[in-house]
């Protein structure tokens, strides 16, 4: 996004890391995700963009380079991220991660915890290990006590393992979703995480495989893009203090419209961090 590197800030409103992560060897090529967002970034994120005044007037916002994750050496990654973030929320009020996989998510939320105490969760994800939990992102945060159960918000789950929320707060799967519409979801998401200290979690393969062709997860039925973005903005109401856009493999979509997506998902998320700070634009 044209953003100012500086690989140790401190005292700034907003820090972009970038988290190169292989997820799966299912899907290899997750570790390519933060660079090829932050190509197409470039040109598709310009400053302000569709979204009123310019966004990086409004938030001081810089690009803090890659976490160094070693190759190789998965065990030791989320640890690795968490002292990353620990030392960045130290300093700086909050982070926008490109990149990273479901162990990272669990490692973010520990840092985030720290800072905060258990917050609330809004993940949009296809997450087909939605019922299952031990083997979710939910169900590990809540048992650790990373997040508040009744505050978490799930939106965009397809297949088998979308009914049911063993650990409370609100599932919407993909059905669900297109019954509520944009609009009907937004509400839900106000009401129940309300002011509370809020992690976003984004996944591109919440969307159709139509919008986002470089993601594992190619069931369709998914979001539009035009859905994803619109619903992101009821994170301006909300009290965010971090941020992650995930699931980009850019070796399975050479022509860039998931990284293009990700890259307008984070465009949008940092505007709202401008409006949830009640700046005046």
């Amino acid at each position: 996004m044209r953003l100012p590197l500086d690989r140790e800030p401190a005292a700034r409103d907003l820090v972009v890391l970038g988290v190169p992560y292989e997820e799966s060897a299912r899907c290899p090529g997750t570790r390519l995700g933060p660079g090829a967002v932050r190509d197409v970034s470039v040109l598709a994120c310009a400053p302000g963009a569709d979204r009123g005044p310019g966004t990086f007037d409004l938030v001081d916002c810089v690009d803090g380079g890659d976490v160094e994750l070693p190759p190789g050496e998965r065990d030791a990654a989320p640890g690795l991220l968490r002292e990353r973030l620990a030392r960045l929320l130290a300093g700086n009020a909050a982070v926008l991660l490109l990149g990273g996989g479901r162990p990272l998510t669990v490692a973010a939320l520990r840092a985030v915890a720290e800072r905060h105490g258990p917050v609330a969760l809004l993940r949009l994800a296809a997450d087909p290990l939605g019922s299952n939990p031990r083997g979710d992102i939910v169900g590990q945060a809540v048992e650790e006590r990373l997040v508040d159960p009744p505050a978490v918000v799930r939106i965009g789950l397809r297949g088998p393992g979308a009914r049911g929320h063993p650990q409370g707060g609100v599932m919407l799967d993909a059905g669900g979703f297109g019954r509520l519409g944009v609009r009907g979801a937004s509400g839900v998401v106000r009401q129940r995480i309300g002011r509370r200290p809020v992690y976003v979690s984004v996944c591109v393969d919440v969307a159709d495989p139509a919008f986002a062709p470089g993601v594992g997860t190619r069931v369709p039925g998914g979001l539009t893009s035009r859905e994803v973005l619109g619903l992101l903005r009821c994170v301006g109401d909300l009290s965010p203090v971090g941020f992650e856009v995930t699931g980009v493999s850019p070796p399975h979509d050479r022509s860039g419209i998931t990284a293009g997506l990700a890259a307008e998902i984070g465009g949008e998320l940092i505007h709202q961090y401008a409006r949830a700070q009640r700046i005046p634009m």
